[in-house]
């Protein structure tokens, strides 16, 4: 499993965090997700072999917010 942080704007209650949480659990590959509001990112558990970066920014813009990965 690798972790992968990933910056996330537009956030800006729990529901949005809830959501964002979801569209992330959905995506197949990943164990964890622990998004924050306060800091704008999403600390997400994966198995890089079944899931990209790329996918994940792609499910968090499909949930309705933007997303890059934090450097």
């Amino acid at each position: 499993m690798e972790k992968l942080l990933i910056n996330v704007s537009g956030m800006s209650c729990q529901g949005c965090v809830r959501s964002v949480t979801a569209a992330l659990t959905a995506v197949a590959g990943v164990a964890q997700v622990e998004v924050s509001l306060p800091s704008g990112q999403a600390a997400i558990r994966c198995d890089p072999s079944l899931v990209s970066v790329a996918r994940l920014t792609e499910a968090i813009e499909a949930a309705g917010f933007e997303a890059r990965p934090a450097v």
